[in-house]
């Protein structure tokens, strides 16, 4: 088992929630809202949503190969709401763990019950978070 102690921390990595978009923008305005955070997600939040969810560009590309038009589906309908989270002081080689064991590559970042943040693989590759091969086996 790892020492966490002195390890990098999901808070030195994370970036603060800048795409927000909402279930009934199309999936054109939600990846616009992307393409100007220069992010490969966006937090889906709505009053009448019990919490966040994500789309992703991999959400959007899976419509497009669908042959689904961008400007008249919407969000709702190709967002992700089984969302991985990660407590704001994880050690990031945890965060990273559960990407993989998941398949995703970002994380909604909580502080408590609040959302802090959004933690892409991008930003474990940057900080250099990355685990050992023999640790990321399912």
């Amino acid at each position: 088992m790892r020492d966490h102690s002195t390890e990098t921390r999901v808070s030195d990595a994370m970036i603060p929630v800048t795409a927000i978009v909402g279930p009934e923008h199309t999936l054109r305005q939600a990846s616009v809202k992307m393409v100007q955070n220069n992010t490969g997600a966006a937090v889906v939040l709505d009053v009448s949503m019990p919490g966040p969810a994500v789309i992703s560009e991999r959400d959007i590309l899976k419509a497009i190969a669908a042959g689904l038009d961008v400007d008249h589906e919407h969000v709702n309908d190709h967002m992700n709401v089984n969302l991985v989270i990660s407590d704001l002081s994880w050690p990031l080689s945890k965060a990273a763990l559960q990407m993989v064991r998941h398949g995703v590559r970002h994380v909604l970042v909580f502080d408590a019950e609040a959302l802090v943040g959004v933690l892409s693989m991008r930003d474990v590759v940057r900080v250099g978070g990355l685990i050992p091969a023999t640790e990321a086996t399912v």
